[in-house]
């Protein structure tokens, strides 16, 4: 697939042209946000034109999604020794991530999303919030025996995450206080690790 050069303009294509329109689209997220990124300044940045984006994304909202994933970045898994410690330092780390200029931005992109079930789950996963490093922190506390193999599940996993997101998304603060995060650690996220494959009841 190739672009239409102008006069006085290199051709590029495939690979190339995607990587300038990406480009375009992370410095149009940073200087304006979402909510100022438009198809045609990301077009004109990229010196190519909305034919092409839409080509590789289907709307503006995709191409906001993708240009944040060029922007995130990965930061190595906590080890404190602890479940404890390792999930309130994951919280911690996101927190301080949603209340950035780049945190707005991903709420912005959340915002837009709506009730999109996989639009939301595909932002999750580029915000850096998948359940990778929480699975990995809670695997290291099942060898350690804090927790019980049942208890390695994604949805369990990340319940401490999806708290700290609805503070943000749903309640709208700038940033949440340390001491919500001890809460959602203490009274949520152990208790509910610490029960998983607890005996339970026989009969109906």
């Amino acid at each position: 697939m190739t672009e239409r050069a102008e006069p006085g303009r290199t051709r590029r294509r495939g690979a190339a042209l995607e990587d300038a329109i990406l480009d375009a689209a992370a410095r149009e997220l940073v200087e304006s946000g979402f909510a100022g990124m438009t198809m045609d300044k990301v077009a004109a940045r990229a010196g190519t034109n909305k034919n092409a984006l839409y080509r590789r994304w289907p709307h503006r909202l995709a191409l906001g999604a993708a240009a944040y994933k060029r922007l995130a970045t990965t930061a190595p898994v906590p080890d404190t020794g602890t479940l404890r410690g390792d999930v309130l330092e994951l919280l911690r780390r996101a927190n301080r991530h949603w209340s950035s200029p780049l945190g707005a931005v991903l709420r912005e992109l959340l915002a837009a999303a709506g009730g999109a079930a996989e639009f939301l789950a595909s932002l999750q996963e580029q915000s850096g919030d998948a359940a990778a490093p929480w699975l990995t922190v809670l695997g290291r506390a099942v060898a350690r025996g804090e927790a019980t193999p049942e208890a390695l599940h994604p949805r369990v996993a990340t319940v401490a995450v999806v708290l700290l997101r609805d503070e943000f998304v749903v309640r709208g603060v700038p940033s949440a206080p340390d001491d919500v995060l001890v809460e959602i650690v203490d009274e949520v996220y152990l208790p509910l690790v610490r029960g998983r494959g607890a005996a339970r009841p026989s009969g109906g």
